[in-house]
Formats: C-alpha cells, sequence, structure tokens
C-alpha cells in the first residue's frame, strides 16, 4: 500500500487556499514519481480515521485573532482522543497564513500536535500579509519535499 499525505487545510477568504493549492500542486508533482497517495479534506469534514490512515499531515490554517482557525481547531477536538496514543511521531507540517501576526495561530498548533506527539519535519512556513511568489514557491517545496521524503521512506 502506497504511503499517504494528508492535506488537512482551512481558507475562508481564499489566501490560505492559495498556498494550500501550491502545495498540493507540489505534491502532485512528486507523487508521479514517488508512488505516494495525497489526499486533501477540508478541516470541518476530516476525521480521526483520515488521520489513523495517514504517513505524514500537513496543516494549513489562516491566523484568526492570533490563533488558529475555529475549523482547524474542531478538528483537533474530534481526532485529538481517537489519535491520541495511536498517532505518536506522526510527521506534520504547517502552513499559517495571517495578515498582520501568526505566531500566535502556530503555537496553537504546535501546543496541541505536542500533546498528540506528532513529530514536527520542517519549520511552519509562515505567511504574513499578501502572499508574494516566494511564499508560493515555498508552498509548493513544501509539498513536494513531504511527498519525495515519503516515497523514499525517510519519513
Amino acid at each position: 500500500m502506497a504511503p499517504r499525505l494528508l492535506v488537512v487545510h482551512h481558507s475562508r477568504t481564499g489566501s490560505t487556499a492559495a498556498l494550500r493549492d501550491e502545495a498540493l500542486a507540489g505534491a502532485a508533482d512528486a507523487a508521479v514519481e514517488a508512488d505516494v497517495e495525497v489526499s486533501s479534506v477540508g478541516a470541518f469534514e476530516a476525521a480521526a480515521g483520515d488521520v489513523l490512515g495517514a504517513n505524514a499531515i500537513l496543516l494549513c490554517t489562516p491566523a484568526n485573532f492570533g490563533y488558529m482557525s475555529g475549523a482547524l481547531k474542531d478538528f483537533f477536538e474530534r481526532i485529538y482522543h481517537p489519535c491520541l496514543e495511536v498517532t505518536v511521531s506522526l510527521p506534520y507540517a504547517l502552513i499559517v497564513k495571517g495578515d498582520t501576526d501568526v505566531a500566535g495561530a502556530a503555537q496553537s498548533v504546535e501546543r496541541i500536535v505536542a500533546g498528540l506527539r506528532w513529530r514536527e519535519i520542517r519549520p511552519p512556513l509562515l505567511v504574513v500579509g499578501p502572499t508574494l511568489d516566494p511564499d508560493l514557491a515555498a508552498a509548493r517545496e513544501l509539498g513536494a519535499t513531504i511527498v519525495a521524503s515519503l516515497g523514499l521512506g525517510i519519513l
């Protein structure tokens, strides 16, 4: 069975979705050679079964009032206990997009994944202000890197 990357995301205005789309494009490009399945699920729809079936997870959230989106928090509340003991060391990466400050949102996610004992595979991609071409390129590279690493068996 091919390894699986799960992308869990939320975007209200579309700027986080643009970063997610680039990460998915990079993942799709790498998946052709890496034999990795990529699944993208909205935070409100994602369930514990999605996480339990993943070999790595990419979380994409806007920063809202210095915190992750309510949708991503809802996701964590629903999957936390079913995944707590089963997903220890699950590799994860994080994309946070905000207009002014994203540190609080990143920290809020990091506190929860620390409780789950997931393993950060790259520093978070933090985008403040307008989404520029280098931000999109970094998201594309992140998706490709995760998939290539899964395909090589190093995650």
